[in-house]
C-alpha cells in the first residue's frame, strides 16, 4: 500500500515543497498550513491518479467510459457530446435509461436489496431504517399512485416537503415516469411556492401537514393552500399530503392523503426507459424577489457526473461506508449529493429531519455515533455553529468511525478546516472542500485522493475531465499567485441545459461575459503550485477607495480572532470610500460573556487592520447573536447590506430564524 510519504502529485504538477510532511504535521504553503494526505486518504490515490491521466489523455471519451461504468442503460448511446447549438449541450443524447432504475432497481437485482439505504432519524426521534428493496417497492408503488393521478412523462410536479423518506420517494417515482420534479424548499413563503408553480405549470403538489423543526412542527400544508389561492396555479389539479407532524390542516376538493392514495396503488411498476436528454428536474435559485430563475437539469449526463463524483471526491465504499450529506432536499446539494449520487452508487445514508442543536447541541454528533457514520458532508456555517458550542460536546461522543469530512456551499475558511479535522476528525481525516453550483449539477473543483496536500480554504483542482481556469477581465488565464474570475472553459455532463422557457435569460446570465465560457460570478486566485482558492462571488469583493477586497478574505481574518466565532462581511455604499466593510460578528460563548461590545468591536477592527492593512479595517464590527441563514445553512448577505445601509430589510421568510433581522437592527 502506497504510504503518506509516497504519495503521488497531481499529473502534470509536482510537489513544490520538495518534500512531505508525517501524517498530522503542517508544513507551510504561501503563509497557509497543508497537510499531506492521510493514509485513508492516499489508498486511492494511484487510482484517482489514472482518473486524471485518462482525462487529459482524451476528457469525451473519460466521460463515456464513467457514464458506461457508473450507469446502466437501456440503449446504449454512441454520442458523447453535441454542442453544436453552444451553451446548449446534448450528452449521451441517442442513449435511453431510467433514472430511478438506476438508483433502485438495478441494485435489487444484483443482491443488494437487504443493504440499508436509508438510515431516517426524525427531530422528535422516530426512526426507520429502510432498505434498497423496501424503497423500492415504496417508489414503483408511489409512481403508479402519480399515473393514477394522471402524471405522464414531461408533467411537472412540485414537491414541497420537510426531509422525510417520502419526500426522496416522492423526487424518485417523478423521475421514474419521466416526469419532472421542482422541489421548493420548505421554508419558502407562500409567495415564492405560488412563483413556482406558475412558472413550471405545474400539475401536482406534493405536501405534508406540517414537517419538525426547532422543537416543534412548522406548517406547511397551509402555505400550499395559500399559494393555491394566487393567480397562475390553476394547472394544478390534486394535491397530496403526508401526514406527518399532526397538526391540522384545512381540506379541499384537490386534497388527498398520501397515504390513502398509496394504499390504492398497484404495487409493482414496471420503468420505462427515456432519452438521455429528458428533463429531470427544475431548481429555482432566484431567492423570493423578482421572476424566478428555473434551471433545468436533464438525465443521462447528470446523473454520470452526480455519481462520478459521489464516488471519488468521497472514495465511497458503498458495502462498508456509512455516508452522511446534511443538505436538505431543496437545494442542488440535496438532489446531487442526498438523492441522486449515493443512490445510484448504492450507499447506505442517514437522512436527519432537524436542526443541529435540537434537543440539545450534540444532536449530530449522537447520530455520527449511533450509526456509524464514516463520511460527513456539511456546510462551513455549521461548522462553525459547533466551534461555537465548544469541543467538549464533539468530545463527549465517539467520533472514531468518520474517516473523510466535506464542505459545501461557500469557501471554508482555514480556522473551521482545521477545527473540523482536529476536533471531528482526531486530526486524521481528510476534508476536503468542493465547489459547484445549482448549475454545474455536481461538484467541478475539489480535492481528490492523489492530491499531494491538502490546504486548509483551498478547493484545490478541478475533478478529471473539468477544464477550470481563472481567468482576468479579458479572459485571458491568469499566471500563479495572480487573481481573477474562475470559467469553466469546455462543456461537462452534469451542466444545465438552460433556464426553463428562457433560453435567452441562459446565455445573458452565464455565458455573456466570456463567449464559450461559463461564467456565474465567483472570483478566485491561483496560488504558486496553480492550486484553486475561492474568494466568492464577485459582488462580494469591494471597492474600498480604490482597492478591491474580498469578503472571504476579512472573514476569515475576522474567525482568526480567540473570540470569534463566525463573521460575515459586507459593503455597504459609503460617499467617501466608495464602498466600507460592516462585519457582522458571533463571538464563542468564552468571548460573550459579561463583554463590552463597544471595546469588542474597537479590538476587531484594529485586528483586521493587523492582518490584512489598515484598507481592510471594517467601518463598523456588530457584535450580533445569530447570522440570517436558511434552513441549510447558507448566509442571506443581502439581508445583511439591506441593514448595512439602513435599508428596509427584504424578505426573510427563507430564514431559520426569522427573527433575526430584528435583533440585528436594532444593533446597527
Amino acid at each position: 500500500m502506497t504510504t503518506p510519504t509516497e504519495a503521488h502529485a497531481r499529473p502534470g504538477r509536482s510537489d513544490a515543497s520538495g518534500s512531505t510532511a508525517p501524517s498530522g504535521d503542517g508544513s507551510v504553503d504561501g503563509g497557509r498550513t497543508s497537510y499531506p494526505p492521510s493514509a485513508a486518504f492516499v489508498a486511492g490515490a494511484v487510482a484517482h491518479e489514472d482518473l486524471h491521466h485518462a482525462a487529459e489523455a482524451d476528457r469525451l471519451q473519460f466521460w463515456a467510459d464513467q457514464s458506461r461504468e457508473l450507469l446502466d442503460w437501456r440503449t446504449p448511446f454512441t454520442r458523447t457530446l453535441d454542442f453544436d447549438d453552444a451553451p446548449f449541450a446534448k450528452w449521451f443524447d441517442d442513449g435511453t435509461l431510467n433514472v430511478a432504475e438506476n438508483c433502485l432497481d438495478r441494485h435489487v437485482r444484483n443482491g443488494l436489496g437487504d443493504r440499508v439505504a436509508i438510515h431516517f432519524e426524525g427531530e422528535p426521534g422516530d426512526t426507520r431504517t429502510i432498505t434498497y428493496a423496501e424503497l423500492t417497492a415504496d417508489v414503483q408503488r408511489a409512481a403508479n399512485m402519480l399515473s393514477d393521478l394522471g402524471v405522464v412523462a414531461g408533467d411537472r410536479v412540485v414537491v414541497y416537503m420537510p426531509l422525510i423518506p417520502e419526500a426522496v420517494v416522492a423526487m424518485l417515482a417523478v423521475a421514474r415516469l419521466g416526469a419532472i420534479h421542482s422541489v421548493v424548499f420548505g421554508g419558502f413563503s407562500a409567495e415564492s411556492l405560488r412563483a413556482r408553480i406558475e412558472d413550471a405549470g405545474a400539475k401536482l403538489v406534493v405536501t405534508a401537514d406540517g414537517g419538525w423543526r426547532k422543537g416543534a412542527v412548522a406548517p406547511l400544508k397551509p402555505a400550499v393552500d395559500e399559494a393555491l389561492e394566487g393567480e397562475g396555479t390553476d394547472s394544478i389539479e390534486h394535491v397530496l399530503v403526508v401526514r406527518r407532524g399532526g397538526n391540522d390542516v384545512t381540506w379541499n376538493e384537490r386534497d388527498l392523503w398520501w397515504h390513502d392514495e398509496m394504499a390504492k396503488a398497484a404495487p409493482e411498476h414496471e420503468a420505462r426507459a427515456f432519452p438521455s436528454e429528458q428533463p429531470l428536474f427544475i431548481l429555482y435559485t432566484s431567492g423570493t424577489t423578482g421572476k424566478p430563475k428555473g434551471i433545468v437539469h436533464t438525465s443521462g449526463g447528470y446523473l454520470t457526473q452526480a455519481a462520478f463524483t459521489h464516488r471519488n471526491v468521497f472514495d465511497m465504499h458503498p458495502e462498508t461506508d456509512v455516508y452522511w450529506c446534511t443538505a436538505d432536499i431543496g437545494w442542488i446539494t440535496g438532489h446531487s449529493y442526498v438523492v441522486y449520487g449515493p443512490l445510484a452508487n448504492g450507499v447506505t445514508q442517514v437522512l436527519y429531519e432537524g436542526t443541529p442543536d435540537v434537543p440539545e447541541p450534540g444532536r449530530w454528533w449522537d447520530l455520527v455515533d449511533k450509526y456509524g457514520v464514516t463520511v460527513l458532508y456539511t456546510a462551513p456555517t455549521a461548522v462553525r455553529s459547533a466551534m461555537k458550542a465548544g469541543r467538549q460536546i464533539p468530545d463527549a461522543r465517539d467520533l472514531s468511525s468518520l474517516r473523510l469530512l466535506g464542505s459545501v456551499g461557500e469557501p471554508i475558511n482555514p480556522e473551521a478546516w482545521h477545527w473540523f479535522r482536529q476536533v471531528i476528525g482526531h486530526d486524521r481525516t481528510p476534508v476536503v472542500d468542493t465547489w459547484w453550483q445549482t448549475e454545474t449539477g455536481a461538484i467541478m473543483v475539489s480535492a481528490l485522493p492523489g492530491v499531494t496536500q491538502l490546504k486548509p480554504g483551498a478547493a484545490q483542482c478541478p475533478i478529471p475531465g473539468i477544464l477550470a481556469e481563472v481567468v482576468d477581465e479579458d479572459g485571458n488565464r491568469v499566471e500563479p499567485g495572480a487573481s481573477g474570475l474562475l470559467t469553466i472553459a469546455e462543456p461537462w455532463p452534469s451542466m444545465a441545459r438552460g433556464i426553463w422557457h428562457d433560453p435567452d435569460r441562459f446565455i445573458e446570465t452565464y455565458w455573456s461575459k466570456f463567449p464559450g465560457r461559463y461564467f456565474a460570478g465567483d472570483g478566485a486566485r491561483l496560488d504558486g503550485e496553480g492550486d484553486i482558492w475561492l474568494l466568492g462571488r464577485v459582488d462580494d469583493v469591494m471597492n474600498v477607495s480604490g482597492h478591491r477586497l474580498s469578503t472571504a478574505e476579512i472573514e476569515s481574518a475576522l474567525v482568526e480572532h480567540d473570540g470569534v466565532a463566525e463573521a460575515a462581511v459586507v459593503g455597504a455604499d459609503d460617499k467617501t470610500t466608495g464602498q466600507a466593510i460592516v462585519a457582522f460578528v458571533i463571538l464563542t460563548a468564552a468571548a460573550a460573556d459579561g463583554v463590552d461590545r463597544a471595546a469588542v468591536s474597537e479590538e476587531l477592527r484594529q485586528f483586521v487592520g493587523q492582518r490584512i492593512g489598515a484598507i481592510a479595517r471594517p467601518r463598523q464590527v456588530v457584535i450580533v447573536p445569530e447570522l440570517p441563514k436558511t434552513r441549510s445553512g447558507k448566509i442571506m448577505r443581502r439581508l445583511l447590506r439591506d441593514a448595512a445601509e439602513g435599508r428596509t430589510v427584504g424578505d426573510t421568510t427563507t430564514l431559520a430564524d426569522g427573527g433575526i433581522m430584528a435583533q440585528i437592527t436594532e444593533l446597527m
